[in-house]
């Protein structure tokens, strides 16, 4: 008896799917995190299983206790959320890579609305889950980033990297944005990333970079 294509396809995706884990980025959808926190942060709204495609670790939905198919939140408020990134799924506990998002659409270092908060929102929760000495807060260019949500990388630096570091130090996160744009505007740049880190006396170092400052100077993954 011969099998119509879509009755083969059917029967090799219920055999092997158990196995094939895809990660979020792979949908290559680029309003993929606003659909995080637009729709996945409320469990108790209605209809939040299914709309919700990637549903809280607490919530009661299908796959909520499954790694790469569930949000693992970190800390919320009215303005911002923080939580785990994928890539810590397949990694040793050590590995620490979190996501801070403004609750509200934000596309981007580009954008005049981004929020000047979401830089202390993140250091602070940042600075439960990894050594201030070793933290590195990034945020890509336009051009080096899949998402058009606003995210804040909390990583580790790379341990060789410090002394490449050069920019500017504030003692106000609240200023990191203003201070980035400066340096921007002199250097030319109408596009770049923005790391801040930590210097040994308290306060910060903020740096631009026309390349991604997440690939470039931190442990962005762990493999």
């Amino acid at each position: 008896m011969l099998l119509s294509k879509r009755c083969v396809f059917a029967l090799l995706l219920a055999f092997f799917g158990q196995w094939l884990v895809v990660p979020v980025q792979a949908e290559g959808r680029r309003d993929f995190l606003l659909g995080l926190v637009t729709q996945c942060l409320e469990p108790k709204s209605d209809n939040y299983c299914s709309s919700c495609k990637v549903p809280r670790s607490d919530s009661e939905c299908s796959g909520h206790d499954v790694c790469t198919k569930s949000l693992e939140i970190w800390r919320q408020s009215d303005e911002y959320t923080a939580f785990r990134d994928i890539k810590m799924c397949s990694c040793p506990s050590t590995f620490v890579h979190g996501l801070v998002l403004p609750r509200k659409p934000i596309t981007g270092v580009e954008d005049p609305n981004r929020p000047d908060g979401i830089w202390r929102f993140a250091w602070e929760v940042g600075s439960q889950k990894i050594e201030a000495s070793q933290m590195a807060l990034v945020v890509n260019p336009r051009f080096h980033r899949d998402q058009d949500q606003l995210h804040v990388h909390m990583v580790r630096l790379k341990a060789d990297v410090r002394g490449e570091l050069s920019g500017t130090s504030i003692t106000d996160l609240a200023t990191v944005w203003p201070t980035a744009q400066h340096m921007a505007d002199d250097k030319g740049l109408k596009d770049y990333g923005v790391l801040v880190t930590q210097n040994q006396n308290g306060s910060y170092l903020v740096v631009i970079d026309e390349e991604s400052p997440e690939h470039k100077f931190t442990q962005a993954k762990c493999q």
